[in-house]
């Protein structure tokens, strides 16, 4: 389930853009749900109450303003995309401090609304859901890869560490790494990480999902680029 929030402290805008959005969600036969907030403050209970993936986020409100809610969500751990609305060019120049994926002018243009979920979609990964296939004795096995959270070889065997449990298979990490998206990158021999859950980068090791890996010192420079480069999509 697609979690968005509009929030904007004028009701027709919102409901204007709840209509373009809910429009194009639909026509890409993804479920989705979409929370209102008329004020930073309202936004930021609301995402505790129920996280969103996306938020289209007004700049020029009452009280505490667009910009200063995206800091304090980011400051309280959120990672949904942020999609600044704003009648103001100029502001959106702030948005690198809140790693803001976009920005609308006002008015809404529905062609560029629709563009730029779109692309939050794709920097979700879920315009469609990817799979490895896994072949077993028991049958073939569709993992889903946003939800594996890294590889690990052992021998001639590979496990698949997920949330939910642990898929193991005959297999080498160097025949799985071409199938898979950028999100995935070799930090050690033995280690295909997925950056999304990726916590902590130091010297010598990594956390993902919890998990403490190492980090060899031939792939080190690499790992690191790729850490920044995901940390500033």
């Amino acid at each position: 389930m697609l979690e968005i929030t509009i929030c904007d402290d004028e009701k027709k805008l919102r409901n204007d853009l709840r209509h373009i959005a809910g429009t194009q969600l639909e026509l890409s036969g993804l479920e989705y749900h979409i929370t209102e907030a008329e004020s930073g403050e309202e936004l930021l209970r609301r995402n505790e109450e129920r996280p969103a993936d996306i938020i289209f986020l007004d700049i020029e409100m009452g009280g505490m303003n667009g910009m200063e809610a995206a800091k304090a969500l980011r400051k309280s751990g959120c990672t949904a995309i942020i999609i600044f609305v704003t009648a103001y060019p100029d502001f959106v120049f702030h948005g690198y401090e809140v790693k803001a994926l976009n920005y609308i002018l006002k008015p809404y243009e529905d062609k560029k609304i629709r563009e730029i979920l779109d692309q939050a979609l794709r920097e979700l990964d879920m315009a469609a859901e990817k799979y490895y296939i896994v072949e077993q004795k028991s049958g073939t096995y569709k993992l889903p890869l946003r939800e594996t959270r890294y590889f690990v070889s052992e021998g001639r065997k590979v496990t698949a560490v997920t949330g939910t449990e642990n898929i193991t298979f005959y297999g080498k990490l160097g025949e799985i790494e071409p199938e898979l998206s950028d999100t995935f990158i070799r930090c050690h021999n033995r280690y295909l990480v997925n950056l999304n859950y990726v916590t902590r980068l130091e010297n010598t090791s990594l956390l993902c999902g919890g998990d403490k890996i190492a980090v060899s010192r031939s792939c080190a420079q690499e790992t690191a680029a790729a850490f920044a480069r995901f940390m500033l999509r």
